[in-house]
């Protein structure tokens, strides 16, 4: 029997990879909160994994010229956050707090992903050994 890598991991790795640019962005409006005019940017974590679900299970492929077109989002696509306070003056939408929260949040999701896939690694590698730890 074969071993799937990506039916041990679905998209775990893939979450993984989304939190990590998510992470990116974010530190990026930390970095530019007093640049004026910049708007803070974000990527929608729930949009992207459902994007990634869909690249997984379908292979959509057309078969006619007459056939629609499937156009499949960007899973990492960046948008422009809605600002939660009314602006300063500048233009700058970046509210410190909540990135600051933000971040801290996806970290510690992030740090939850890389323990859940070591523990299916351990588990894998036990299996393979044939329980011996």
């Amino acid at each position: 029997m074969a071993i799937s890598l990506d039916k041990l991991v679905g998209l775990h790795h893939r979450a993984l990879q989304v939190r990590t640019e998510k992470m990116e962005v974010m530190s990026g409006n930390l970095a530019n909160a007093n640049t004026p005019g910049y708007k803070a940017r974000d990527i929608d974590f729930k949009t992207a994994m459902q994007a990634a679900q869909t690249e997984l299970t379908s292979s959509l492929s057309r078969t006619h010229e007459k056939h629609f077109a499937v156009e499949v989002r960007n899973p990492g696509e960046l948008m422009y956050r809605v600002p939660t306070q009314p602006d300063t003056g500048d233009g700058n939408t970046v509210d410190v707090q909540a990135e600051r929260n933000a971040f801290l949040d996806t970290g510690m999701r992030y740090q939850a992903g890389i323990e859940f896939l070591n523990g299916k690694f351990k588990g894998f590698k036990k299996a393979l050994s044939g329980g011996q730890a």
